[in-house]
């Protein structure tokens, strides 16, 4: 019987201390396998079925989002699924954000021009929820420092003032916890800790599918997808499907296996596995006399001031960022406990 370890070793032999997957996630083997496999069938003119490994990924999204497929949308990118969002508004509606959240997320609200958004401290967020308010957009999970967003307090703002949700969980699905049901709608790309390749991004929608128009619909967002690739497209998907984007096929292929990977460890497991990786570092680099911006229960770990020891880092194989003089870390489930020290004794 394959263990946690057993299991990941198999997957995982990085070159480096590989302490980045805030940036970029490491694909496993199994993916990186079915990536080239779906290449040579098409150089070899008999191409893979990919557009089954766009509703495996689509399933198995959802199956860790804890909703039905029919409410996930398959794309490629955050800032196509949040502009898609910010089109739906009114004009002079009311968004908030927290300050310094993710641009992607964000910054289609403010090209929109006519919306009034509102930027404020994330741990402030829920309390800055009002009666104007129309949609909240925040990361779970903050990409240049760690912190961890409060979605139950959010949530609960946004339904006593009737405002909806947008949570971009781009720095949490794969080893945090994800309840997408609490919300109005969730963005995730799944380059990151979902450790797929580039080119991949899911969309959950609300039931109602949220006032959405699908402003970007091709001939895949037909309910009938080979009955309408010529003309104006008969009749949309009933499910969020009207919403996808023409997918990367290949990057599909290989997500197909990092999903699976992610469902076969278990997200709980990844999740206590991660954070005692990333509470070892902060109660190391505390010793040496540092103090880690405050982010509990974060899998990223962010120094103030060491950003500057980034490259002399890099020189020595250990893979990190940095982030406005911050040293950002990030643990994921290929790391070990001589990779925190690693990077301790470095420092």
């Amino acid at each position: 019987m394959e263990t946690f370890e057993s299991l990941v070793r198999a997957e995982f032999r990085p070159k480096s201390t590989y302490l980045n997957t805030a940036s970029t996630g490491l694909l496993p083997a199994r993916s990186v396998v079915a990536m080239r496999d779906a290449v040579a069938s098409v150089a070899a003119g008999e191409p893979a079925d990919m557009f089954a490994d766009v509703e495996a990924c689509r399933t198995a999204f959802a199956r860790l989002a804890g909703v039905g497929a029919d409410r996930v949308a398959a794309g490629a990118s955050v800032a196509v699924y949040s502009g898609l969002i910010a089109a739906a508004l009114p004009a002079g509606a009311e968004v908030v954000t927290a300050e310094g959240d993710f641009s992607s997320l964000v910054n289609p609200f403010q090209v929109r021009g006519d919306l009034k958004v509102r930027t404020v401290p994330l741990e402030r967020l829920a309390e800055s929820v009002g009666p104007e308010t129309a949609l909240v957009a925040v990361s779970a999970v903050q990409s240049a420092d760690g912190r961890v967003a409060d979605l139950a307090a959010l949530a609960e703002a946004a339904r006593a003032h009737g405002s909806r949700t947008l949570v971009d969980a781009s720095q949490s699905a794969g080893w945090l916890p994800l309840a997408a049901d609490g919300h109005d709608f969730v963005v995730s790309v799944g380059f990151k800790w979902l450790l797929g390749p580039r080119g991949i991004a899911f969309l959950v929608v609300p039931r109602d599918l949220g006032g959405l128009t699908p402003l970007f619909a091709g001939w895949v967002a037909g309910e009938r997808p080979w009955d309408s690739t010529y003309g104006p497209v008969a009749e949309l998907a009933r499910s969020a499907r009207r919403f996808d984007e023409s997918p990367s096929l290949f990057s599909y292929a290989g997500a197909r296996h990092s999903l699976a990977l992610i469902e076969e460890l278990g997200v709980a497991a990844v999740h206590a596995h991660d954070l005692a990786l990333a509470d070892r570092f902060r109660a190391g680099v505390r010793r040496l006399g540092h103090e880690p911006v405050a982010a509990p229960g974060s899998a990223i770990v962010s120094v103030p001031g060491l950003g500057g020891r980034q490259e002399e880092l890099e020189r020595a194989g250990i893979m990190a960022s940095d982030r406005a003089g911050h040293l950002r870390t990030a643990f994921h489930l290929y790391n070990t406990d001589a990779d925190v020290d690693r990077l301790l004794n470095a420092l």
